[in-house]
């Protein structure tokens, strides 16, 4: 990464932490993270740190965690913020005197009652205040801890209708005469009094708008001239135009820019092949039917799932396909980590099932789910959706029978899955003396193997994909290994 996404402050400015907890949260290229704190101490939120949703790079300054009363760097603390070094604070009127000399005690006088406490302002909000002439001490301020910043001095301006304008007789005979309404001028002049000058620009202003407007010109009628009577005829009456379609654009989010530069990698630096089969899926279909009728305490396993196991089956037959390339060497995974597509609302995310060559079906299907919900949440975190070593991509619930995937560098292959269609098949009959054959309906699933040729040549990623297919047929065979 070189840049991401601050979403927000789980922390407030002044607030005390500990090591642990949560500072705030920043978007990656496919997750929100949320951040803790690495020490103990207070949070000190810099004045320059990033509004809510903004794009920052790696190692932008954030805020501060300082020791209780300790400076900050380079700054003092004001308010909710921080001031720069070498500018003075704003005077409140809750601050207290610093001199004997201006004590109340040292003149002799009784001490006064304590007033009430201000609202702070930042300088720059003041300054705007003075000139727009507002009185911003009845402000209610939305910056943090209720500080009163610039954008709220300005709504009080354009919220402001006064009762009484100040302007001089001749302005307002002026503005009489010509239209100008006298309270929407004056609160674009921030209240100030209102002469003959003022109407005389405003009066202008309209007049160019009025300008700007098209005038439409009306046809001359065309003369009437005697002539030889003829048939009349009804001219054909023209159709509406349609309305033309206008094309919409929207800054392409995180996830889908780093999916185009991961699809495009894959596209130039890999020499892709597709191999395609159907495979007789019944009996998958029938052991998932029973774990679904079977009253279990644990996830019911999806297909894929199921293939997660059987891919990782086949895998330790088969570590070719377990593989990738490191610079010239060819790198051969003893453990399986199987990357799950997962389409999400933020965009194709692959969550990684680690060691699955280890796991049983119901730890992978309780941590699949677990995964695969993070995701689509945007809670995943980042060791969760790297290092895979093989990916399965199911387009089966959308009615995909086969497509052509993409593999997911730096792996050596992807397996696709299609949807499971009942269909008509030739099977061999068992049980009797004479072997035979007849037509049955049987489940049938497409799957689709795309494979780097670099890595592997056609006849292992073959017997590969063969091996797949006999699992699928007779799942009981690595369900009881």
């Amino acid at each position: 990464m070189e840049e991401g996404r601050f979403v927000e402050w789980l922390k407030h400015d002044g607030d005390a932490v500990v090591m642990g907890d949560l500072l705030y949260s920043v978007e990656s290229d496919k997750s929100v993270n949320e951040v803790e704190a690495t020490d103990d101490g207070i949070l000190r939120i810099a004045a320059t740190a990033p509004a809510p949703d903004t794009v920052i790079p790696v190692g932008a300054l954030l805020g501060y965690i300082t020791e209780p009363g300790e400076a900050l760097p380079g700054a003092e603390a004001v308010g909710e913020g921080l001031l720069a070094a070498g500018e003075s604070p704003p005077a409140t009127s809750n601050q207290q005197p610093t001199t004997s000399s201006q004590s109340p005690a040292a003149n002799g006088q009784p001490p006064a009652a304590s007033a009430p406490a201000s609202p702070t302002i930042s300088p720059r909000a003041r300054r705007i205040a003075t000139e727009l002439n507002v009185d911003w001490q009845s402000l209610q301020g939305s910056g943090r801890t209720g500080r009163i910043v610039e954008r709220d001095v300005r709504a009080a301006v354009s919220t402001a209708v006064p009762t009484v304008v100040d302007a001089s007789p001749v302005a307002r005979r002026m503005a009489e005469e010509a239209g100008v309404d006298l309270v929407a001028l004056s609160a674009s002049l921030g209240g100030k009094r209102i002469d003959r000058a003022d109407v005389e620009a405003a009066v202008a202003v309209a007049a160019a708008k009025a300008k700007q407007k098209p005038v439409a010109v009306p046809t001359p009628p065309t003369p009437q001239t005697p002539s030889t009577p003829v048939a009349s005829r009804q001219p054909p009456v023209a159709s509406p135009p349609l309305p033309s379609a206008t094309a919409t654009r929207a800054k392409a989010s995180a996830v889908r820019r780093i999916t185009a530069e991961r699809m495009l990698q894959s596209a130039q630096n890999t020499a892709p092949v597709t191999l395609f089969s159907e495979v007789d899926a019944t009996q998958l279909v029938k052991l998932r039917n029973q774990l679904k009728a079977s009253q279990t305490a644990f996830a019911v396993p999806s297909y894929t799932d199921l293939l997660a196991k059987i891919c990782a089956f086949a895998l330790q037959e088969h570590p070719a396909v377990n593989a990738r390339f490191e610079g010239d060497e060819i790198v051969t995974e003893a453990a399986i980590h199987i990357g799950i597509a997962a389409d999400t609302p933020r965009g194709l995310l692959v969550p990684v099932l680690r060691d699955v060559q280890a796991k049983t079906l119901r730890q992978i299907a309780t941590e699949s789910a677990a995964l695969i919900a993070c995701a689509r949440e945007g809670k995943a975190r980042v060791d969760e959706l790297q290092g895979s070593t093989f990916t399965i991509t199911n387009l089966g619930m959308f009615d995909i029978d086969s497509f052509t995937p993409i593999i997911n560098l730096p792996e050596c292959a992807i397996l696709g899955v299609g949807r499971i269609v009942p269909k008509q098949v030739v099977v061999n009959v068992a049980g009797r003396k004479v072997a035979g054959r007849k037509v049955a309906i049987r489940h049938m699933m497409q799957l689709s193997l795309t494979f780097d040729h670099r890595l592997v040549d056609g006849a292992p990623a073959a017997r590969f994909l063969q091996r797949v297919q006999q699992l699928i047929q007779q799942p009981y065979v690595w369900l009881v290994s």
